[in-house]
């Protein structure tokens, strides 16, 4: 069994292992010609509950062969022109090779005797990411999972930062728009806050809060004896890719004295953008800020940071272990990436990022994700122009909501079936995949794009797709009533 341990006898075996791994991976991503094969869970589980996993195969190549029937044949395909669901993105290859080496070398982020320069390499691009937003020379911050672990970091520094104690947690609330991510609330749950200690802010008819109502639910809050203690502002919501507007909430964040935290997980990319770095203005104000390289950088997941303005606050999830980061070190100024976390040990993702940088630039990034954004805009005068749907904002990112409406229906409730019947329908085939959600409780569709690959005919050819698959079942319907 040692000869399956990497070191420096089996580096050939490694070199051998790994290159037919990769071929396989290039051979199945240049015969794919949809994303998704259509397979049920019903037609998959059985042969996956079937492998008899005490007893291996003892051979890559064997390996390799059954994973190809259970889960590349099936996989879904980011990196397809018409895949168009969730914030999921297609990666950039020089990341891809970083997540070879950091993969092999295996290096853990948490102190600095098991990293070195990956600490360093770490470090140098929190410091790019924060020059970036503008946050000033303290700022700091650390890799995380995602944009959920990032949320509920930031939002435990605001609650320690409020120096509340634990019997007036539930005097604490947070503001946040109705269209901001849940994981405000499941963080807002985690940190042993009240049941209604979120506040959903309304928003205006571009899905970005209305700092009026903010405002006014400042003011109730404190006139209840409540604390605010957090105001989450969003830079790119999940549906919409609308972003709240950063200066008039940094300015009441100011007058409240409350801290102000943006999610930018989806909007990062716009740090990259030369035409569209404005949307951004105002998030140089935050006091957090969560960014997820894995969607507007072309990362592979996961890659994602929270940084803070002041580095003091980190200091809220510092707990020093003699075995791994006692107290000396911190006085010796040993960079131990531990003192910053809420993960101990911690995978080298940052490497991607490094990567990538460091072949494409920037300015590549930035290219890429202004490809998208253009897209969605030519997607929506598609939308807006075709009788069919019914298009609910004018994106500011690459997102795009709309639904089929048939002429012959009013009913709301039969177009909402039409359009979950075709959504599923359309996933069913495997020719699309196409996201949905609920705006003012009715059932809609979203197109994420975030694919420079993908063109306006691809979306074209989409839309007549679910078109299809909506007069489809709009006939059988009718052939049933009749």
């Amino acid at each position: 069994m040692r000869a399956h341990l990497l070191n420096n006898t089996t580096a050939e075996h490694y070199r051998r292992s790994v290159t037919a791994g990769v071929e396989r991976v290039a051979a199945t991503l240049a015969a794919t010609e949809r994303p998704f094969s259509g397979i049920g869970v019903d037609e998959l589980s059985p042969t996956v509950d079937a492998i008899d996993l005490d007893r291996p195969l003892g051979d890559v190549t064997a390996a390799l062969d059954e994973l190809a029937e259970v889960y590349l044949r099936d996989a879904v395909y980011f990196h397809h022109p018409r895949y168009l669901g969730h914030l999921n993105c297609p990666v950039v290859i020089p990341a891809v090779v970083g997540e070879a080496v950091l993969s092999a070398v295996n290096s853990s982020l948490d102190t600095w005797d098991q990293s070195a320069g990956g600490t360093l390499i770490e470090r140098r691009l929190i410091d790019w990411t924060a020059d970036r937003i503008g946050l000033g020379p303290a700022a700091d911050g650390i890799f995380t999972s995602g944009g959920t672990q990032s949320n509920l970091q930031a939002l435990l520094l605001a609650r320690e930062e409020a120096k509340s104690r634990p019997e007036e947690f539930t005097r604490l609330r947070v503001f946040t728009s109705e269209c901001s991510h849940f994981s405000v609330q499941k963080s807002a749950k985690l940190l042993g806050l009240g049941p209604d200690a979120v506040i959903s802010v309304p928003v205006d008819g571009d899905r970005r809060m209305r700092t009026v109502a903010l405002a006014a639910a400042l003011e109730r809050c404190v006139a209840e004896g409540a604390v605010p203690m957090a105001v989450v502002a969003t830079a790119g919501t999940t549906d919409f890719g609308s972003i709240d507007p950063l200066p008039e909430i940094a300015a009441l964040c100011e007058q409240f004295a409350t801290w102000m935290h943006v999610d930018a997980a989806y909007g990062c990319g716009l740090l990259t953008s030369r035409t569209r770095r404005a949307l951004l203005d105002g998030i140089e104000h935050a006091d957090s800020v969560t960014v997820d390289y894995h969607k507007s950088f072309f990362q592979p997941v996961s890659s994602s940071a929270v940084l803070v303005r002041d580095r003091a606050a980190l200091r809220h999830v510092t707990y020093h272990a003699e075995y791994l980061n006692p107290q000396r070190m911190a006085e010796e100024r040993i960079p131990n990436q531990v003192d910053k976390s809420l993960q101990t040990t911690r995978r080298f993702d940052a490497l991607k990022l490094w990567m990538t940088l460091r072949t494409m630039g920037s300015d590549g990034i930035g290219e890429l994700f202004d490809e998208v954004c253009d897209l969605a805009g030519e997607g929506w005068r598609l939308l807006a122009a075709d009788p069919r749907y019914d298009v609910v904002v004018r994106p500011q990112l690459s997102t795009l909501v709309f639904r089929y409406v048939p002429a012959t229906v009013t009913s709301p409730d039969t177009v909402d079936r039409i359009n979950l019947h075709a959504r599923k329908a359309l996933f069913a085939s495997g020719e699309a995949v196409v996201a949905g959600t609920k705006v003012g409780g009715r059932q809609y569709l979203k197109f994420t794009l975030l694919n420079p690959e993908t063109t306006a005919q691809d979306i074209r050819a989409v839309l007549d797709l679910i078109a299809g698959h909506a007069e489809q079942y709009l006939g059988e319907s009718l052939d049933r009533a009749s």
